[in-house]
């Protein structure tokens, strides 16, 4: 099957998962920014992944935008963050971002990477309001990324791992 994987990696951790992706099917791979719609609608089989920032996946614009000419191929989608999976939390992200048109899509979660020291001066000013914010509150009430944001402070931590891309493999058929 030809394949590409679309990705748009902030800080590295989705474009990892993206390479890993290319090596184990040889799919071809390019920024979700640099992608041309009349490359893409091209291949059979179609990988986007991005981050989540505010619960919107990065690059999703693109399938948002193009769905219409991109009917018929198969077609998956990948999240990337820093907060570990938590089921329902999963589900309420792909509700909010798997809709209408994008409703049938499968998506799947990559835990991703948090380094303050890489983050631009906007992200890494939000975190620390962020994080102010959630110590304020009780811990007995955290969300799960509540909880990964306080654990992860001011330390760098990388969470990615090959093993998630096992569900995304399978899906491809």
């Amino acid at each position: 099957m030809k394949g590409i994987i679309l990705y748009q990696s902030k800080y590295g951790a989705t474009k990892r998962y993206a390479d890993w992706i290319s090596e184990e099917t040889g799919f071809d791979r390019i920024e979700t920014k640099k992608a041309k719609i009349e490359t893409v609608e091209q291949y059979e089989a179609i990988i986007l992944g991005g981050g989540l920032y505010a619960s919107g996946i990065a690059g999703l614009s693109f399938l948002k935008k193009h769905i219409i000419r991109l009917k018929g191929k198969r077609i998956i989608v990948f999240c990337t963050g820093a907060s570990p999976y938590e089921k329902s939390a999963f589900e309420q992200i792909a509700a909010h971002n798997m809709k209408d048109a994008l409703a049938d899509i499968p998506c799947f979660y990559c835990r991703g990477a948090w380094d303050m020291d890489r983050m631009n001066t906007v992200d890494r000013n939000l975190c620390k309001l962020l994080r102010k914010a959630v110590l304020k509150k009780d811990p007995s009430e955290y969300e799960i990324w509540e909880k990964a944001l306080v654990a992860a402070g001011e330390e760098s931590c990388d969470r990615t791992d090959k093993a998630y891309i096992e569900p995304i493999i399978k899906a491809i058929g």
